[in-house]
């Protein structure tokens, strides 16, 4: 069941995502080669509670930390620890804060300085951010839910490149993960009909390669099953009388 937020709900998200954008700027701030990807959820968690916020998800359903940091091939849902990044590493980040009982959700994906990227792999995160922009772009009152996957799917495969197919965006809320799942893929106009209220995360997951993925043995990160490189785009977005309303979106 799809819950629609009241302008007071959004408000809280909104702070939310305030929150998020912070933590992002400050986390990203810290990326070089050299710092080990625990380093990164130190920073990440110290700026969601210095905030008053709560991280969405240490302790969820038994994460053990407040960021997931996945690297190259891996897509999302990586555990930081004690991997020391390399120059030229692709490292996707995914951030989540709980303000006044509700969430806020939001990924990015960057190379560690030091060494240029092939054309092909900034072209792979350059193509993700524009289809989490062109997904973003169909969230209006009146449309569909799948005109948003269309429009990623469009943009993805477009480039060339392969979706995620087993993980998908969602509703947030009071819950982290809420109806509906927003798939990234799909034909339009089907689905529920996008009305003001509605609050969802969107998020591509692309990859160079085929799109089959797998579970490490630790039972969360999740890595393309060729080993070849992913990227991870994801914001959450509020729908409101006036159109859609990124709330994790930078100041």
């Amino acid at each position: 069941m799809i819950i629609r937020k009241s302008p007071e709900e959004i408000d809280r998200m909104r702070k939310a995502g305030r929150i998020v954008a912070e933590t992002i700027e400050r986390t990203v701030a810290a990326v070089r080669p050299g710092v080990q990807t625990a380093e990164l959820d130190a920073v990440s968690e110290k700026t969601i509670l210095e905030a008053g916020a709560t991280p969405s998800f240490k302790g969820y359903r038994g994460f053990p930390a407040s960021l997931c940091v996945s690297v190259n091939e891996q897509i999302v849902h990586g555990i930081p620890g004690k991997r020391v990044l390399k120059a030229g590493d692709l490292l996707s980040l995914d951030f989540g804060a709980i303000w006044e009982g509700y969430h806020a959700d939001a990924a990015v994906s960057l190379f560690v300085g030091g060494e240029a990227p092939s054309s092909e792999a900034e072209k792979l995160v350059r193509v993700t951010e524009e289809a989490l922009e062109a997904g973003i772009a169909q969230i209006r009152v009146g449309g569909r839910l799948t005109d948003i996957s269309h429009a990623v799917q469009q943009v993805v495969e477009g480039a060339g490149f392969n979706l995620v197919r087993e993980y998908t965006g969602h509703g947030v809320g009071r819950a982290l993960h809420e109806d509906p799942q927003v798939f990234n893929y799909g034909a339009p106009g089907r689905g529920p009909e996008l009305r003001p209220g509605l609050v969802v995360a969107v998020e591509p997951m692309a990859m160079l390669g085929d799109w089959p993925t797998r579970v490490l043995a630790d039972g969360w990160t999740v890595v393309t099953d060729d080993g070849s490189l992913a990227a991870h785009f994801e914001h959450t977005i509020a729908l409101t009388e006036a159109g859609p309303e990124v709330l994790t979106a930078p100041a």
